[in-house]
């Protein structure tokens, strides 16, 4: 009986083992500074890789359990490529040691290019170097998005609802979460055309998920329910309202279409941004598959091998200063490491590298230097002043380079101050027409911002045929999620969460 158990329990163990072993997670970390190394390859092959997130984390899910001769690939610019058992590795460190090369293995086959030289053979190789045919692209895009409230204040100067006073307000105002996050998860198939024009691109979501607390959602509801029941009690059926701030939206069973005075041109230049903002919204939250392959195609346009992007430091060189500052080994190649920095009103420092041989740039990091955009009229303000990220790019066995990794970080503050009055009117009652009156000064001001991280683990070609034959699912929606769940993307490859995601709960 006890030799049976035994090797009942030897059988559970060696299986067990071959389990663990279909994954593999841990944290590179510099072997100097022993600070985390995002952004690093991580390959099994050519065909299965992830890549390491900001805090320096990856895990690798394998199809099929590895044998003695699998080894894992971690490559970052800088360092030495280092090659580990994919059956035996256990570790929870994977340390990376700096690479060091002499300039003169740099310069044996190359030219002594300037760094002006060097960009101006990026602009004249860009089409040769990242043009693609069809092609289909497996990829994991993550939105985290946060929110907070910095300022909060309702002032009722004057009120003819007695329940719409003060206490009303503040009660509002304490429903209203001081901050709030939102994390959107997609692992997909993207189709497109042609890598320089993906406007007409196709997006297949095979799984996706929402993770965000609905608790916020349900105490606007709470709210709009008890303003409705309010005004359902001392608003007259016919009455219409007369709104002296422009900001008010109301239910359409009370009319509020008349007005003594057309809005000035400051009003409807206010009221077009305002929809505007509420437009994208409702599109983020209601068509979630037409939302997220226009972002995917927004984030993938703004980069700079796109003539119309904002990086336009390779288009329009003249807007900055270039400098050599370094030589790395990346995948057995050469790269410069070059900065840049704006002169005549650029808007972005940062840093290329750029391969030796073919003058591809393989990474590029950039950051605003000044406020990118400004919007300050009749008491709203908006103000974009944070755009950072990083571009990765990897050559492919035809030698074009496609996306690897893309890193957007958005930046705004939006504000309303100003004072806000309603107006009861009626026009089928005897006498004045004025029934209520409610006026207040309004003051907010919130902080977003929002991060996009996308990453193609494996792309390939297709004919135009099998691109126009696919049809997307215009329906798909997202698991929502209260609560991190660790096991919602257990057996798939993605962008490890940082710890701000693994810790997110929804209050109880």
């Amino acid at each position: 009986m006890k030799q049976a158990y035994l090797i009942i329990l030897l059988f559970s163990l060696s299986i067990t083992s071959v389990v663990a072993q279909h994954s593999i997670n841990a944290r590179l970390i510099d072997s100097t500074t022993q600070k985390p190394i995002p952004f690093a390859n991580i390959t099994l092959g050519k065909k299965l890789g992830v890549i390491s997130n900001d805090e320096g984390i990856f895990q690798i899910h394998f199809k099929n359990t590895p044998s003695e001769k699998d080894s894992l690939e971690v490559s970052s610019l800088g360092y030495e490529t280092k090659r580990i058992s994919a059956l035996t590795f256990n570790d929870s460190i994977l340390v990376l040691q700096p690479s060091s090369i002499e300039l003169d293995e740099v310069l044996v086959s190359n030219k002594q290019y300037t760094a002006e030289e060097i960009i101006e053979k990026v602009h004249e190789n860009l089409e040769q170097n990242y043009s693609a045919p069809f092609n289909k692209s497996r990829l994991f895009y993550r939105v985290s998005y946060f929110n907070r409230m910095l300022k909060k204040h309702v002032d009722v100067k004057k009120t003819t609802i007695p329940e719409l006073n003060q206490k009303f307000a503040d009660s509002i105002l304490n429903i209203l979460p001081n901050k709030n996050a939102d994390y959107t998860e997609i692992l997909g198939d993207f189709y497109i055309a042609k890598s320089d024009i993906i406007d007409d691109a196709k997006l297949d979501i095979i799984k996706a998920s929402h993770l965000y607390d609905k608790n916020n959602e349900v105490s606007f509801e709470g709210v709009e329910e008890r303003l409705n029941t309010i005004l359902q009690k001392r608003v007259k059926r016919d009455s219409y309202f007369k709104v002296k701030s422009g900001l008010f939206g109301t239910k359409t069973d009370i009319d509020t279409t008349i007005f003594n005075n057309e809005p000035t041109k400051e009003e409807k230049q206010t009221e077009e941004f305002l929809q505007a903002q509420k437009k994208k919204e409702e599109a983020r939250k209601k068509q979630f598959l037409s939302y997220r392959k226009s972002d995917l195609i927004d984030l993938q346009e703004s980069s700079f091998i796109f003539e119309d992007s904002d990086l336009n430091f390779i288009y329009k060189p003249n807007k900055y200063e270039f400098e050599i500052v370094d030589h790395l080994f990346l995948n057995e190649a050469f790269v410069y490491k070059i900065t840049f920095k704006p002169r005549r009103g650029a808007n972005y420092k940062g840093v290329l590298y750029v391969n030796t041989d073919d003058f591809a740039v393989v990474r590029a990091d950039y950051q605003n230097v000044k406020q990118l955009k400004s919007f300050n009229l009749l008491g709203i303000s908006y103000e974009k002043n944070l755009l950072k990220g990083v571009f990765i790019y990897e050559q492919d066995d035809a030698k074009n380079y496609k996306l690897k990794y893309a890193e957007s970080v958005d930046g705004t503050d939006f504000g309303i101050k100003r004072p806000f009055k309603i107006i009861e009117k009626n026009k089928h009652t005897r006498g004045r027409r004025k029934q209520n009156e409610i006026s207040t000064d309004i003051h907010f001001i919130m902080s977003n911002s929002e991060k996009r991280e996308l990453v193609v683990f494996e792309a390939k070609n297709l004919t135009q045929s099998e691109f126009n034959n696919f049809k997307e699912n215009p329906d798909v929606k997202p698991t929502y999620l209260p609560d991190y769940d660790p096991t919602f993307w257990e057996g798939y490859n993605v962008i490890e969460p940082n710890e701000a995601i693994k810790s997110f709960k929804s209050i109880d």
